[in-house]
């Protein structure tokens, strides 16, 4: 009876820890995704002049996401590729040289500055400054053919529900360190380690690390960013 009352114990502090940590993160989330789009708002006027004098198309993009337990979200950002650059293709990730992406989103896109709508995503609790990348529902993962399986679902992949338990991020582990063309399963690797390991010590690291790589102009790069 003893040790099954000290695992409860253990339990229920483990809980409150756990809930603790969630609610720094969030508030967190709050004050520097406010702050953000305060600091950000002449950018976002310099950035909407420039979208639309290029090729006088909508400013920004949106896009269906899927957040925290498979909750399916819009996710918004400036544009940075032509007008109905999807039409007659469908959702097809960019690629390097991609003929779609306009003269100012490959400035945009290199800097990651189409994401600062994003912030918005990040103060109504679509996603979190820091975590894994928000997946677009039913996103498919492309696996080489020699293997006798062309493509996979995303959600059979193992882990993913675990991965799902969290806030999508703007920016983490995986969007930082992992190379820009490896399978998403191995880029979930790197989501599960953030998740096992998250906290607001090592979130303020892969921010500050995310500043940097902005200054390079290298979150295209199909190498390793930093």
């Amino acid at each position: 009876m003893k040790e099954a009352y000290v695992a409860e114990r253990a339990e229920l502090y483990l809980s409150v820890g756990a809930k603790n940590k969630m609610g720094l993160k969030r508030g967190f989330d709050i004050l520097l995704s406010f702050s953000g789009l305060i600091l950000s708002s002449p950018l976002w006027l310099v950035f909407t002049l420039m979208i639309w004098l290029e090729d006088r198309g909508s400013i920004f993009y949106t896009q269906e996401r899927v957040g925290k337990d498979g909750k399916v979200f819009t996710s918004f950002k400036f544009r940075s590729m032509i007008p109905n650059a999807e039409e007659g293709v469908g959702p097809l990730q960019a690629e390097e040289n991609d003929p779609r992406i306009t003269r100012v989103g490959k400035f945009l896109r290199a800097t990651a500055m189409d994401e600062l709508p994003q912030l918005l995503n990040i103060l109504k609790g679509d996603m979190s400054f820091v975590g894994p990348r928000a997946l677009r529902p039913l996103e498919i993962e492309v696996r080489e053919p020699a293997r006798g399986n062309p493509t996979a679902k995303i959600d059979k992949l193992p882990n993913f529900k675990l991965r799902s338990s969290v806030r999508p991020g703007l920016t983490g582990l995986a969007q930082i360190y992992a190379p820009r063309d490896i399978t998403k399963k191995n880029k979930f690797r790197y989501d599960l380690l953030y998740i096992k390991n998250q906290s607001l010590w090592l979130d303020i690291k892969l921010i500050l690390l995310s500043f940097w790589i902005t200054l390079k102009r290298k979150w295209e790069t199909r190498e390793y960013k930093i």
